[in-house]
This record gives C-alpha cells, sequence and structure tokens, in this order.
C-alpha cells in the first residue's frame, strides 16, 4: 500500500525536521530530523521496509529497531488522522 499524508495536510521543512500542520484543525505536529527522513521515503515512494532499510543505515541501529521506529512513526501519524489508512 501506497503512504500518503491526508489531503489536508501539508509539510514543512524546518531546521529541526518537519511541522504537518493539519490545515482542517488548525493543528501543528513536529517531526525529528529522524522522522523526518522517514516520512521523506515513504512520500518518495518506499515501502516501511525499504524506509526501515534506510533508518538503519543512516544511524547505525539494527534493522529491527528501525522497522520498530517506522511502524511506530506510521501508526501516530494513522492514530492522529494526519495519514490515509
Amino acid at each position: 500500500m501506497t503512504f500518503a499524508l491526508r489531503p489536508n495536510v501539508i509539510p514543512t521543512p524546518t531546521e529541526h525536521g518537519t511541522v504537518l500542520l493539519d490545515e482542517r484543525r488548525g493543528r501543528y505536529f513536529q517531526l525529528n530530523p529522524t522522522g523526518t527522513l522517514v516520512l521523506g521515503a515513504l512520500l518518495n515512494g518506499a515501502t516501511a521496509h525499504q524506509a526501515a532499510t534506510l533508518l538503519s543505515d543512516r544511524y547505525s541501529i539494527t534493522l529491527e529497531q528501525a522497522a520498530a521506529d517506522v511502524t511506530a512513526l506510521l501508526d501516530s501519524l494513522r492514530k492522529k488522522k494526519l495519514a490515509t489508512p
């Protein structure tokens, strides 16, 4: 399944990561540089596994830990209704 932010969610890069503006609810959500890396990969068509591999390579963490981190980010974005189901 392809990852996508909801149409009302606007990502804006900052010097500390990315801010996601939910225009419908008028709320901001902050992603750190790690979350920004994963979000960028997913928005560019990477699978969750590919994003985890990128994260593992970039930060020298195990693939298992990276996969858990990607899953946690995806779950959080969906729970907050920032991403499509």
